[in-house]
């Protein structure tokens, strides 16, 4: 399974995220700290809100195979510009939480992560489930091994490793 590192703002879901993802019945937790388990990293919201801190969030990115930015349904504004792909060498996910919401506005939402390079939008809540069955089996599809050469080819033509290789 990849190891998935999560970002966003405070109470966007991250946490009872992984809780959904493991099985486990939901209960809230700050996360203070970045929490680091066998399949997921879990940032803090402030990472993603302070210009201070958001240089964590490039530097654990180096040590999950895939990045996802995590965003609320209800979301009153976006934190991740269109840049956010740039210091980000990992598949990039969106991952909207929260869809059952009644200030959920997704179309919008799912447009700001589109914006931010996000290659792929789960929607996902936490509470009921819907959508992480699709997540895990994203989740569970291991990328193909790379030679150097391969590497090397893929490099030279300004590909990332998960990117195909036109004909």
């Amino acid at each position: 399974m990849k190891k998935l590192f999560l970002m966003g703002r405070s109470e966007a879901g991250k946490t009872s995220l992984t809780q959904a993802l493991k099985g486990e019945e939901l209960h809230y937790v700050k996360t203070q700290y970045t929490n680091t388990s066998e399949d997921t990293i879990d940032s803090p919201g402030e990472y993603a809100e302070s210009k201070c801190f958001s240089v964590g969030l490039a530097c654990f990115s180096f040590e999950a195979d895939v990045v996802a930015m995590v965003q609320a349904a209800d979301e009153p504004y976006n934190l991740f510009g269109p840049g956010g792909r740039s210091f980000i060498l990992r598949p990039l996910i969106g991952i909207i939480t929260k869809v059952d919401s009644p200030y959920a506005n997704i179309p919008m939402v799912r447009q700001w992560l589109i914006n931010a390079g996000c290659e792929r939008i789960f929607l996902i809540n936490n509470v009921t489930r819907e959508g992480i069955d699709e997540l895990m089996e994203y989740l569970s599809e291991d990328l193909p091994p790379l030679t150097l050469q391969q590497a090397k080819h893929r490099q030279a033509l300004g590909l990332n490793e998960w990117d195909p290789v036109p004909d």
